[in-house]
């Protein structure tokens, strides 16, 4: 029996009330991908418009599988309105089925590898998901195994699709049998939903961001005029296309921008470094990591890339030592800090032609009206910590909770990001921290950030977390979770460093706790509820 049900956001206005002031005007291309890439295949038919490994996938090809997906998944029952989930790696099918949605007015949840039953289960139930695609098998788990143990606890979970397994619901037969099947196209509604993407929660439960085929649409094409991109140029995706940056940069700009997606399945540096030769890459939208790392590959093969011209990186803090240092190792890329989030992608560009304002800060305002307040929402000057709150046509439409969407938007129409930053004259941005970061001991506001960045000139520290743990007379206290790099400093040394630094005798952790990770989001970002939860865990077993 079809136990299917209507996605929890049907209490949605289309277009958002805060999106109305976009809507009016002609700031949206209101065509969709799909009408894009039908537009891109009649032009140039044969052009690669994603690269994998060593097979090509042109546009044209790309287009007519994505037809065919798009009838046999209409043969199987489903509707405009319907989400289809796929938790696939950096393959080729995902942008087919990403197409073959556009096309049918399917609403498309994209999730990420790392994630297993509790949180699959908890994201495809909250949006009712009725089809999930997913890899049967990757890095030697089994997906379809996994997809089939919580399916009995997914009433509204009708179809379950393998990619790159056997049998009749794998994703090879059914291009197979939508071939030659036709039906009556719907119209769809540009501004409605397009993707329900589940934030990777730094802060507990993850939320469901939706977002309109113009809305991410219209972020991928500023971004890429303003970085340089052309109708022909390759760019490389090593990030997940599950993750808003991947999904954006990877699956949609080939249709947006003309460009070429070289995807990696998994980051290696010394691969990335063949692939840019190889396909001549001019740039790429990647963690921090990855650049450092890239940069290492480059200097060791005396390789410097003279086709990259930009890399832009973020989604984790961002030394400014790292930016310079990457630049030295190639011949002509600029690379940069970006800022935004899945509910705001890229509020900041970067700096590509200020190597000081790249490396010091989190990139240019573009496309988006910004307020910095203070906690009681009085707007604040340049120059002055608070929380950033942002609008633009590239914002979410709305959390698939109506809730969690009032608490988030503003009724002027900002989204309040938790982030805490600065604005400088010539508009750049820089984050200082999260809201939820602040450690409140004893009545006073102590900033996480500025403990880490004082721990972080420790020659001893690779990498530093400050949370707020419980304090039986204070309320809070401040506890520090360090990664040596390689013999661990005491407490008592890290301590003192922090003293000597001339921070007040407050802000000077109470305890240290050393550890080989921290727990992370899949975007890389420090997983602090958890390590807020194990704090609470060890003081309470001691």
């Amino acid at each position: 029996m079809d136990e299917r049900m209507d996605p929890p956001w049907r209490w949605l206005q289309t277009p958002a009330p805060h999106q109305a002031i976009w809507a009016e005007g002609d700031v949206w291309d209101r065509r969709t991908l799909f009408d894009l890439a039908v537009e891109r295949a009649g032009a140039a038919p044969d052009f690669p418009a994603v690269v994998e490994g060593e097979r090509r996938f042109s546009r044209a090809s790309l287009v007519e599988d994505a037809t065919a997906l798009s009838a046999a998944l209409h043969a199987r029952g489903l509707r405009p309105g319907d989400v289809v989930a796929f938790q696939v790696p950096n393959w080729h099918e995902a942008v087919i089925i990403n197409l073959a949605a556009a096309q049918s007015g399917l609403v498309v949840n994209p999730i990420v590898p790392i994630y297993r039953d509790h949180e699959v289960s908890l994201m495809l139930g909250d949006c009712n998901a009725t089809a999930f695609f997913v890899a049967s098998s990757f890095r030697k788990y089994d997906f379809a195994a996994m997809a089939e143990r919580i399916r009995p606890s997914l009433p509204s979970l009708q179809h379950v699709f393998t990619v790159r397994g056997e049998g009749s619901d794998d994703f090879a037969a059914l291009l197979d049998e939508g071939r030659g099947l036709t039906f009556e196209r719907p119209t769809v509604d540009p501004l409605g939903v397009k993707m329900v993407l589940y934030t990777s929660g730094t802060t507990g439960r993850p939320k469901g961001v939706l977002h309109s085929h113009v809305t991410l649409q219209h972020i991928v094409r500023e971004s890429g005029a303003y970085w340089g991109l052309k109708d022909g140029d390759a760019t490389l995706m090593p990030s997940p296309v599950t993750h808003v940056s991947g999904y954006a940069n990877g699956l949609e700009a080939p249709f947006i921008c003309g460009t070429s997606t070289i995807l990696m399945e998994s980051w290696n540096a010394a691969e990335a470094l063949a692939l840019i030769d190889r396909h001549q890459v001019v740039g790429t939208v990647a963690a921090t990591p990855f650049l450092v790392e890239l940069a290492a590959a480059a200097r060791a093969a005396g390789n410097r890339l003279e086709s990259f011209r930009f890399f832009a990186c973020g989604g984790a803090a961002v030394p400014p030592e790292v930016i310079p240092a990457a630049n030295a190792a190639f011949a002509n890329c600029h690379a940069f800090r970006v800022f935004g989030a899945s509910e705001v992608p890229l509020v900041s560009f970067g700096w590509p032609d200020d190597e000081q304002l790249a490396a010091t800060t989190d990139g240019c305002i573009v496309d988006y009206q910004v307020r910095i307040v203070d906690g009681d929402d009085n707007d604040l000057p340049d120059g002055q910590e608070g929380e950033i709150l942002a609008r633009g046509p590239a914002m979410l439409l709305a959390y698939a909770d109506e809730q969690q969407t009032a608490e988030a938007i503003t009724t002027d129409g900002y989204f309040r990001t938790g982030d805490l930053g600065v604005r400088s004259p010539e508009g750049a941005i820089t984050i200082t921290g999260r809201k939820k970061d602040l450690i409140i001991r004893g009545g006073e506001n102590i900033s996480a950030k500025e403990i880490e960045d004082v721990l972080h000139t420790h020659p001893a520290v690779r990498e530093a977390s400050v949370v707020a743990m419980p304090h039986d007379r204070l309320g809070e206290g401040v506890c520090a979770y360090v990664i040596a790099r390689e013999a661990a400093p005491s407490a008592e040394e890290l301590a003192r460093h922090v003293a000597d630094s001339g921070l007040a005798k407050q802000k000077i952790p109470e305890r240290f706790v050393f550890v080989e990770d921290f727990p992370r989001t899949a975007s890389g970002k420090i997983r602090k509820d958890q390590l807020r939860a194990d704090i609470k865990d060890r003081l309470t077993a001691a």
